[in-house]
């Protein structure tokens, strides 16, 4: 049963990430860049202006909101996480040094659709029963297009819960289990006979503690994300960028490695990847899978900041993009890249590829900020997709639907911590990925109304 499981979901799966998705993903952005004059490129300087400014800006949010820093902390938790870490490293492994300059090209034009996602998410919100604003895909599919569309907001709603419980929490505990069975190892602080008890425990506290911040509602949510979410990313920026100053030397030829192992991967991989097409597909949807551009689901968190102004709070959509894949993504891969480890191109990789590189360079003592930078990753990403399972089960049922769902997604964490997630995270993937064809058909159906107040927002 298990084998047909699997055998179906890879058919599904390959389809779903391969040239379709390409197609779809990469003309979609490109379309939106057009209609908005690549305004990710016009308004770049004005657009990380806007935001950082307002990382300062203190001021409470009123009832049932998140102040407009906290809504972009909550969508950058559930996209800065083991994609990061993980995901990057799988595309170097099976589409080379390459992957990564795609992954560039992904972001170029991710900025621009995660721009109108969240443009789009706080222009068409709505006040739910609690009076917590409430937005996304089905939001905008619902009050953007007429009654003959809304079948896609069902849709995207459904395939957002069935994704929530894998990718948003099971494969993220087993991240954090992993990370810390790793250091405690590393230091002989446990036995192999006593992990699975030690997993246990953890996946058990865990629960606990996600179940306190996820009741907590919308406003505990932001307050834990607004303080996880630049700790983690300083700790990681900073522990990857000494690697890379240790190593320095190296810079050049590993950039000269990523452009010409975009279009000529065979000559930089002897020969193992030796398709473009491997190399671009790799690339573009890891970091897809790490800045959800396309998606839809950052949005969710968007259209609960307390701002009157959709196209100022979507500015925050190119900044997300940029500092997730732009930054972070390229440190993980120059990290990997310059420390010099021996990569096994061709063969799957994950965070233990990242964890080498820096053991190589620092020894085996940062093992224990990895596994704390890694636990923060995964918790945040666990945080984020709370929330957006919540509002798809919102959409689909009631508010009243809400805290049963909570309950059941905190529980899940024990499942993550105990058993092996394989195949759950190869369907969660497939259902991650077609979340994104509701999302992309409206937002090319809605280009005109994110045309239309990008000018006049610039306008007034």
């Amino acid at each position: 049963m298990l084998h047909a499981i699997e055998t179906i979901n890879n058919i599904v799966n390959n389809f779903i990430w391969g040239v379709p998705a390409m197609i779809c993903i990469i003309g979609v952005g490109l379309y939106l860049s057009f209609r908005t004059r690549f305004i990710q490129i016009r308004k770049f300087p004005y657009a990380i202006k806007t935001t950082i400014g307002r990382v300062f800006h203190k001021k409470d949010a009123s009832d049932g909101t998140m102040t407009p820093f906290q809504a972009v902390c909550t969508a950058l938790a559930a996209t800065v996480g083991t994609g990061n870490i993980a995901g990057v490293a799988g595309a170097i492994a099976i589409g080379g040094p390459g992957a990564v300059f795609w992954m560039w090209i992904s972001a170029f034009l991710g900025m621009c659709t995660k721009f109108s996602e969240v443009t789009l998410a706080v222009h068409f919100r709505e006040r739910n029963a609690h009076g917590d604003y409430v937005g996304g895909p089905m939001y905008y599919i619902k009050n953007g297009l007429s009654k003959k569309w809304h079948w896609l907001a069902v849709i995207f709603s459904i395939f957002g819960v069935l994704t929530v419980f894998g990718t948003g929490n099971a494969t993220q505990v087993n991240t954090i289990t992993t990370a810390i069975n790793t250091a405690l190892l590393n230091y002989h602080i446990i036995s192999p006979d006593s992990v699975g008890t030690l997993n246990l425990i953890l996946g058990i506290f865990l629960a606990i503690l996600v179940g306190l911040v996820l009741l907590g509602g919308v406003k505990r949510i932001g307050k834990v994300t607004e303080r996880l979410v630049p700790f983690m990313a300083v700790l990681y920026i900073l522990l990857s960028l000494g690697v890379i100053l240790l190593n320095i030397k190296y810079v050049p030829s590993v950039f000269a490695s990523i452009i010409n192992g975009a279009f000529h991967p065979s000559a930089v991989t002897g020969g193992i990847v030796g398709s473009f097409f491997v190399s671009m597909k790799r690339g573009v949807s890891r970091g897809i899978f790490s800045n959800e551009a396309g998606l839809g689901t950052g949005s969710i968190a968007h259209a609960c900041a307390d701002t009157k102004q959709p196209v100022k709070q979507g500015l925050f959509g190119i900044f997300e993009v940029f500092a997730d894949t732009i930054v972070i993504c390229t440190l993980t891969a120059l990290l990997i890249l310059v420390s010099k480890v021996p990569i096994h191109y061709g063969a799957a990789a994950g965070a233990e590829l990242t964890i080498s590189g820096f053991t190589a360079t620092y020894g085996n003592w940062v093992s224990v900020f990895t596994a704390i930078a890694m636990c923060c990753f995964a918790f945040s990403t666990i945080i984020g997709w709370g929330l957006y399972g919540a509002r798809c089960v919102e959409f689909l049922f009631s508010v009243k639907a809400i805290r049963p769902f909570m309950i059941v997604y905190a529980l899940v964490s024990i499942l993550g911590a105990t058993v092996e997630l394989g195949l759950l995270w190869s369907i969660a993937e497939t259902f991650n990925g077609l979340m994104s064809i509701p999302n992309l058909i409206a937002l090319f159906l809605l280009s005109g109304t994110v045309a239309k107040l990008v000018k006049e927002y610039f306008q007034n």
